[in-house]
């Protein structure tokens, strides 16, 4: 196959930029047998691309990763300028890592879209600022699904999102899977796991939780930060500090960062005990999660979670929603709660902060959970979704 992927959200911080990198990246070196065209609005790094894939320049006025937010869209010009970068490109089929940057493809073009979730549907006050955004949003998504000859997304809670959601058959849906960075590994060295408490604003001997993310309404973070309060009023865990590592701003989408400044006002507990670093490297995080008592992933939803599976690469135990992708990730090295229950997300911090035998048995579990999702395997499982949708366009199956 020759397979046409629109990269246009590499360079984004958010979850799905991170997504595209590792696993387009990951196609085209471990794939012998297909060629890539890559399709992007900026310059991207190719050193790491395999030597059977061409990076073609788009020209547009604005990248996506600028324009397609919360309360902006990409201008006509632009998505008109991809369309024709993909019929110019003699692929057989098109490949999109997120439909968030999702443009028509070609007359009669097979093609794949990527649904990370459906938080968008289940959620839609907690994520468009206005009826405006939420309507152009639904206009693209009923677009991309009618479009497609395939359905791929990124866990088996995703899934059942999509299907409850969207309304698209589960029969249309393939799961793929996430992976971890070769960076997120065990930390030993001193200087490394000093370095990176100071950049996080962590003493030397702080125990500590990681939040890794952003900032929007469904993250959850409010919840959070009223269990974190009433954990930080017990005496066994009243000397836990949480790291909140992201971008408070929002990068272009909405941020309840403002609410949180006002919980943390209200209570000098968390003034005193949260922590705003803004973005930390994926090398500082390795060294975090190689020293936090968990990570916490409050969200309501999640596609997968990626932060869960780098930290647990990295021997780090999770807390996360129960029944959502971030515990099928964790699997066994998870402690669930109800993210809908402060009470039940502080009684979780407790129990891990509270009880060392615990964390210790959870972190053991960590490392052999991770098996179960690598890039390579994510990519393994795209190149067949593609090879599904192109021979069934090819037979003259609908999708």
């Amino acid at each position: 196959m020759r397979i046409a992927v629109d990269v246009s959200c590499w360079d984004n911080n958010r979850g799905f930029g991170r997504f595209t990198r590792e696993l387009v990246g990951t196609m085209s070196r471990d794939d012998p047998l297909n060629d890539y065209v890559l399709l992007a609005d900026g310059p991207i790094a190719v050193a790491g691309l395999g030597p059977r894939t061409e990076v073609v320049q788009v020209a547009t006025a604005r990248q996506v990763i600028s324009s397609a937010t919360a309360d902006g869209r990409r201008g006509i010009g632009d998505v008109l300028a991809f369309r024709r970068a993909a019929a110019r490109s003699g692929a057989d089929i098109l490949f999109y890592p997120a439909v968030y940057s999702w443009f028509p493809p070609p007359r009669r073009m097979p093609n794949a879209v990527t649904f990370h979730d459906a938080i968008a549907e289940h959620f839609p006050e907690l994520v468009f600022p206005g009826w405006r955004a939420r309507s152009a949003w639904n206009l693209k998504t009923w677009l991309a699904r009618k479009s497609a000859d395939r359905i791929l997304t990124v866990s088996q809670a995703a899934k059942a999102e999509i299907e409850r959601y969207l309304r698209i058959p589960g029969d249309s849906i393939d799961v793929i899977c996430e992976g971890s960075a070769p960076v997120f590994a065990p930390v030993i060295e001193a200087a490394r796991l000093a370095a990176a408490r100071t950049r996080a604003f962590l003493s030397p001997d702080a125990r500590f939780l990681v939040y890794v993310g952003g900032f929007a309404p469904h993250k959850n973070l409010a919840r959070l930060f009223m269990a974190l309060d009433t954990v930080l009023k017990q005496p066994a865990t009243a000397d836990l500090f949480l790291v909140m590592s992201g971008d408070p701003e929002g990068g272009g989408f909405l941020s309840i960062f403002d609410e949180l400044q006002a919980l943390m006002q209200a209570s000098p507990r968390l003034a005193a005990r949260v922590l705003f670093p803004g973005y930390l490297s994926d090398a500082d995080l390795a060294a975090l999660y190689s020293q936090t008592v968990a990570l916490v992933l409050p969200s309501l939803s999640e596609g997968f979670g990626l932060p869960a599976l780098e930290a647990m690469s990295c021997g780090a135990p999770v807390l996360g929603a129960e029944g959502g992708a971030v515990m099928e990730v964790a699997g066994s090295a998870g402690l669930g709660f109800d993210p809908l229950d402060p009470a039940s997300i502080a009684g979780a911090i407790a129990r891990i902060a509270g009880a060392p035998a615990l964390r210790t048995r959870l972190a053991a579990r960590a490392g052999p959970e991770t098996a179960r999702n690598t890039w390579s395997q994510a990519a393994a499982l795209t190149v067949r979704s593609l090879e599904t949708s192109l021979g069934r366009r090819r037979g003259g199956q609908g999708a």
